[in-house]
């Protein structure tokens, strides 16, 4: 088999046959729509991967903040802009689409173009998707601290911010399967299966859950209500999770891995059961979110069951990525970058098999409402989510500047520690006091009373909240490190290096 390198050629017989066509030197003029039309459009590529550093650091920065707040909540300073319950929907919304968006973006559109060996359909299309997902992330950073908000998780931004979000989300769609439409080579890698789900799905269930009648520019009220708004959120921010969380960093998987790995992938029959099994099952699991409210009973069995099933699927997709490495199990030792992917994936495989876990109604009895969730979504999110994304980059970038490797593989492998010891501290800090106050919130006396009051339970749980601050601490520290290292490693380039498309018929040769 061939090994690895930029430009790949991918067929049914061998996913992962690849060809080298040399990018053209640092900076190498490219003049002509039909000059430009043999190189792939790395340009928004770029744009992305340094946004999604940039918005990392910020929405990073924002959770470090409101998580000292939890332990000073003095740091508001008496002002409403800076309070928790304003920050914290800024933090989520910079590091779920701020941040996660900008990498699936950079990823999606650098792996489209590689594996249907042709340049994405339209340039001023591509430079619309950019600056219009900027520009809804910079109305989020103004809007959320001034208190406009829909008050619905993960979809807090107002009606006007919405608009632009479902335009860029439809341009990137036209964008990205424009792309496939005009593939070279007959077969869709399974990235892009992927990629496409995640695309789709994530656009319904915008539209869908934000469906609205505004009253001014700055308030509207939601076409639901009741348990109605709330099946339609939970069937929204669940799904968020899904798709934008999950799908589209199993894209990233797919490609990276057996990338990195210089391999092809474990089972490549695997992957689209996988596929299949993955986006038939997870469309349903939402209710779990709503155990032991006014949502009809039966509902939230469904939620359950479905939840529970999906730990086949997501644990069968891990070890496909997993074993990959089979037989190259020692570049772990050598590449950092492969420890980001192989632990990402671990951290997929922990937070898949909790999720299923507090799905259940006697565990969730214990689980909800405590910080045992918000260590679980942080193994999601920060231990499979912003390592699989990290990873990626660091496989991605040089390549953009036709360079070999990142500037300094020490600096990655350090970034990879700060990274995995932050993420350790946090989730374990949270599991502990979210345990103890799930423990302490159901002790009752003889007599049928509580045993402890509310504010023993958050006294008992204060020191983890430290704990927390400091895994933030270090996460947020690896990302500043990572932003140095790509400024570093992009001076060894000077400029962006353009990558000629590499033609159908020498992979088909070399098939």
């Amino acid at each position: 088999m061939s090994p690895l390198r930029e430009n790949d050629a991918t067929t049914p017989q061998d996913p992962h046959v690849t060809l080298e066509a040399p990018a053209a030197p640092a900076g190498a003029p490219i003049s002509g729509q039909a000059d430009r039309a043999h190189f792939y459009n790395d340009k928004v590529v770029h744009q992305f991967t340094i946004a999604t550093v940039f918005w990392g650091i910020v929405g990073m920065a924002v959770g470090v903040y409101v998580a000292a707040q939890l332990y000073w909540p003095a740091l508001n300073f008496d002002t409403p802009w800076l309070t928790y319950s304003r920050l914290r929907p800024l933090h989520t919304n910079g590091v779920i689409f701020a941040f996660g968006g900008s990498v699936l973006f950079a990823t999606s559109l650098y792996v489209v173009q590689r594996t249907c060996h042709v340049r994405l359909i339209s340039d001023r299309l591509a430079a619309f998707v950019f600056w219009g997902w900027q520009a809804a992330m910079v109305g989020a950073v103004i809007t959320l601290p001034l208190g406009i908000t829909q008050s619905k998780e993960y979809a807090e931004l107002e009606w006007p911010l919405d608009l632009l979000i479902a335009a860029v989300w439809v341009a990137y769609g036209w964008l990205f399967f424009g792309t496939i439409a005009r593939r070279r080579v007959k077969h869709i890698y399974v990235a892009n299966w992927f990629y496409g789900a995640y695309v789709i799905a994530v656009g319904l269930l915008h539209i869908v859950n934000n469906l609205a009648i505004p009253a001014t520019l700055t308030k509207s009220y939601p076409l639901y209500s009741g348990a109605v708004d709330a099946m339609a959120q939970w069937w929204y921010g669940h799904n968020a999770v899904a798709f934008l969380l999950t799908v589209g960093y199993l894209a990233m998987m797919y490609y990276f891995v057996p990338k990195q790995a210089q391999r092809p992938i474990y089972s490549y029959r695997l992957s689209i059961v996988h596929f299949w099994a993955l986006i038939s099952i997870y469309m349903w699991a939402g209710p779990h979110h709503l155990h032991y409210t006014a949502l009809p009973d039966w509902a939230q069995s469904v939620g359950m069951v479905f939840s529970v099933i999906l730990l086949a699927p997501s644990w069968g997709g891990a070890m496909n990525g997993i074993l990959t490495l089979s037989g190259v199990w020692h570049k772990l030792r050598t590449d950092p970058i492969l420890k980001f992917l192989i632990v990402a994936i671990s951290f997929y495989m922990i937070a898949t098999f909790e999720g299923p876990l507090l799905s259940i109604k006697t565990v969730n009895s214990l689980s909800h409402y405590t910080d045992w969730t918000i260590g679980h979504v942080h193994a999601g999110t920060l231990g499979w989510v912003a390592m699989i994304s990290i990873g990626s980059l660091y496989s991605l970038y040089p390549r953009l500047l036709g360079l070999e490797k990142m500037y300094s593989t020490r600096l990655i492998d350090v970034h990879f520690w700060l990274h995995t010891l932050g993420v350790v501290f946090y989730i374990v800090s949270m599991w502990i006091a979210g345990i103890t106050q799930g423990l302490m919130w159901r002790a009752t006396n003889a007599d049928g009373t509580l045993t402890y009051s509310f504010v023993e339970s958050l006294v008992a749980t204060y020191p983890y909240y430290l704990g927390r601050l400091f895994g933030g601490l270090l996460i947020l520290a690896g990302m500043g490190l990572m932003a140095w290292h790509m400024w570093r490693t992009r001076q060894l380039a000077r400029a962006p290096a353009p990558h000629p498309v590499l033609a159908p018929d020498a992979a088909e040769a070399r098939a």
